[in-house]
């Protein structure tokens, strides 16, 4: 190195031309850039010597503009074009000579700085530059390319993003699905989700929080998300939609029914037949008759939904039923386990049509208990479609045209008593149904009415009649069971207010139901076996019963083996779990948002159950909602006592709620 050579230089990553100065001790030198600055660099950041006379600080930028001169990068890819063919190596001043004909000082610095800056055709080795191959030449040239497509796709997904923002009216891409995609799973999942870097650079480059509350909110001004987005349902593996097979599978069943594998159908169409059920049910799964028989006895029929009657086992509908496992009912609407054309149209009970069902027939002893029964692939005529109200209208007033009715009314009371001497466990906590329709929420508390009751009960009969029948047949179907509960002492309970303050302290002990393919008891229903089959339209459990029961009745041989049934059964009960959790916490958010929005109405609290007393949190029942939340008291009080509470807070994003009890004094109520 000597004084007024011109070198190139890095300075954090930047390309700098100085003029050595002096030395600076052993090795340095200090080197003037040509504002005047000096730097002390040490050789082995020196990238560059720039060859011929000496410079003063003051020519550096005369000298850069001859070297822009020469700086032409496509020239770099036709120097390439001669060196890869003939395999050689090339260094700046060979690269100049290439180029220009010439070896001047800025044509060799402006083949250094094309070759230094190229990061296609040519890779260093030492002090020499070697042309890459042909091929990865188009690879590189490939890869940059699809870069550079995705970063313009970027900027105009972020320009779209910002027009909606805006209010402007936006139409989104195709490739934007990737990015939306990323942002909904960072607001669904949080830190948990994969590939969130996507989504975390967006909310960056639109200088919002990376944090999974920004993500949602994004999603929701950005008009894709609802403000009440159901997180619960999208963290969920159950399907939303249906595939476009399996909408045309279901169109042509309705444009043309499959053949009735059951040709020999018993016809029932003479009975009339009621179905109960809520006024906004669609899917009519059930129908009850009586049949009055000469001998003065009295055979219940319960009718049942025939769903298989347009199925095949492993067909594109059955599979479709087994994915979703289960009809989700959410205050927003259902998640129907079937096409919705078809669950309510030709696999429901429609009033005033023939229908096919799986027919049970029963009788009864004066005591409730079973003492005959038939079970028959069927065609009847729903001849009502009543709701709860209607039937215990019906009752109370005690309408002599429609002695069925009352007849099915004793027969459930019958049952019901028959089932308490049998060790049954009644517990009845108030249920509430939200409904949400255009943003309005309501909550209706159901009442344990005779109708409910009496529906219930003969479900609960045909359960006990369809496991016998497997039973005594050896089917596999899937059972329903339930381990003996541990039960406090009589004398511990009685100690507790009846109601839902002792309903909650023997609801705690009663263990789960379980599913399998042997029968075994059900305690709390007090029946020696039990199955559910009278839902084959929303629960693919009962679905299965029907399809092994059908076969048997027909005498064919069975869909599924005990093997494949004891499968499916351990496959479903993790789904149907599932399915409960995401109904329980959709309710639950619901409530806590009509709380939210009525937060100045006074509710009437009992608190049922204590759940941490030493810091004094308990369980209360708002009785007017049929609501159990946690409140933590701010006095003494005990299990059993009514409060007046009103909201202080609810976030029901953040599933949080604060009660506060209304303390009327002694003067004001005086006063009153």
């Amino acid at each position: 190195m000597e004084k007024g050579k011109l070198i190139e230089f890095r300075l954090h990553g930047e390309r700098r031309l100085a003029v050595a100065e002096r030395p600076d001790g052993k090795k340095n030198w200090v080197v003037v850039e040509a504002n005047g600055q000096s730097h002390s660099i040490p050789p082995k950041q020196i990238t560059y010597e720039i060859a011929g006379e000496s410079y003063k600080s003051s020519e550096i930028l005369k000298f850069l503009q001859e070297v822009e001169t020469y700086i032409d990068p496509s020239s770099i890819e036709v120097a390439w074009e001669i060196l890869v063919e003939e395999g050689e190596t090339v260094n700046p001043a060979g690269m100049a000579q290439l180029l220009f004909s010439e070896q001047t000082p800025a044509q060799c610095y402006a083949a250094h700085i094309l070759l230094s800056d190229d990061k296609i055709y040519f890779k260093q080795k030492g002090d020499r530059y070697e042309p890459r191959p042909v091929a990865q030449v188009a690879d590189i040239k490939h890869q940059q390319d699809v870069q550079q497509q995705r970063q313009q796709e970027l900027e105009e997904f972020l320009l779209r993003v910002k027009n909606r923002l805006a209010g402007k009216d936006v139409e989104w891409q195709p490739s934007d699905r990737t990015r939306l995609d990323s942002i909904e799973r960072f607001a669904i999942q949080g830190e948990e989700a994969s590939h969130r870097i996507p989504a975390m650079e967006t909310l960056a480059t639109l200088e919002l929080p990376e944090t999974q509350e920004a993500a949602f909110k994004l999603l929701v001004d950005l008009g894709l998300w609802s403000e009440h987005e159901n997180l619960f349902l999208r963290r969920s593996q159950i399907p939303t939609h249906f595939s476009t097979k399996v909408l045309e599978v279901a169109q042509s069943c309705l444009q043309s029914l499959p053949p009735d594998p059951d040709t020999n159908r018993l016809d029932l169409t003479n009975l009339k037949v009621y179905t109960i059920d809520d006024e906004s049910t669609r899917e009519i799964d059930d129908g009850l008759s009586i049949e009055f028989l000469e001998d003065g006895q009295q055979r219940i029929w319960v009718h049942i939904a025939d769903p298989t009657r347009l199925l095949t086992p492993g067909d594109e509908l059955d599979m479709e039923a087994r994915r979703r496992t289960t009809t989700l009912y959410l205050p927003t609407g259902i998640v129907p386990m079937f096409p919705s054309e078809l669950a309510t149209g030709p696999m429901s009970l429609l009033e005033g049509q023939v229908c096919c069902a799986l027919s049970f027939g029963i009788i009864l002893d004066d005591s409730g208990a079973v003492i005959d029964y038939t079970i028959h692939a069927s065609h009847i005529k729903p001849t009502y479609r009543l709701t709860y109200d209607d039937v215990d209208e019906m009752l109370q007033l005690g309408i002599k045209p429609e002695p069925e009715i009352h007849a099915l009314h004793h027969w459930a009371k019958q049952r019901f008593q028959w089932r308490q001497s049998q060790g049954s466990i009644s517990i009845y906590m108030p249920e509430s149904v939200i409904k949400v329709v255009d943003d309005e929420i309501t909550i209706e508390v159901l009442d344990d009415s005779p109708s409910r009751q009496l529906v219930a009960e003969m479900m609960i009969l045909t359960g006990e009649v369809g496991a016998k029948y497997g039973q005594k047949h050896n089917l596999p179907l899937p059972y329903r069971s339930q381990p003996q509960p541990e039960l406090p002492p009589a004398e511990e309970l009685m100690l507790l207010a009846a109601g839902p303050v002792r309903s909650s302290a023997m609801r705690r002990c009663m263990p789960k139901s379980e599913m399998g393919i042997i029968p075994a008891r059900h305690a709390s229903l007090a029946l020696e076996t039990y199955a559910q089959v009278t839902s084959p339209i929303r629960r693919y459990s009962d679905l299965l019963a029907h399809f092994q029961i059908k076969a048997h009745l027909r005498g064919d041989q069975l869909p599924f083996s005990p093997e494949e049934m004891q499968e499916m059964v351990m496959s479903l009960a993790p789904a149907v779990r599932e399915a409960s959790s995401v109904e329980r916490f959709t309710n639950r958010y619901w409530g806590l948002e009509y709380l939210r929005r009525n937060s100045g109405e006074v509710w009437q609290a009992l608190i049922i159950r204590w759940l941490k007393e030493e810091i004094n949190l308990g369980l209360v029942l708002l009785e007017e909602l049929g609501l159990e939340l946690a409140m933590r008291f701010g006095r003494s009080v005990e299990v059993g006592d009514r409060l007046e509470v009103k909201v202080a807070h609810a976030d029901p994003r953040k599933d949080e709620i604060i009660f506060q009890e209304i303390i009327t004094t002694v003067a004001e109520t005086a006063t009153n």
